[in-house]
């Protein structure tokens, strides 16, 4: 499973309705440590393959889901649980620590 491309129009389907946690990350074309953070989420996500979905969500084109979570800087990791935000991280962060963040907050 890869990374999905969420949209406003497949939001609600792909991350609020979800049978499984989601772990989205907002990011931007034109940012730097978003580009660097692409690949790790990528690597993570095969890691947790039909357990946890995995979704991209472009601030820049879905700007009515940034604001709805309050989105200040990028990149921003939403961990979401039943269609609940359970978990909020800003920045890009090693591998390691990704996953360390999911599994202390699925626990």
């Amino acid at each position: 499973m890869s990374v999905i491309d969420v949209t406003e129009k497949t939001f609600e389907s792909e991350v609020l309705k979800s049978d499984v946690p989601v772990v989205a990350d907002v990011w931007a074309t034109w940012c730097g440590p978003c580009r660097i953070f692409s690949p790790i989420i990528e690597e993570v996500s095969g890691q947790y393959e039909g357990k946890i979905k995995f979704v991209k969500i472009d601030a820049d084109e879905n700007q009515s889901i940034a604001e709805k979570y309050g989105i200040m800087s990028i990149p921003t990791t939403l961990l979401f649980v039943r269609g609940q935000v359970k978990a909020q991280n800003v920045g890009a962060v090693p591998k390691e620590t990704l996953r360390a963040w999911i599994d202390r907050n699925l626990k």
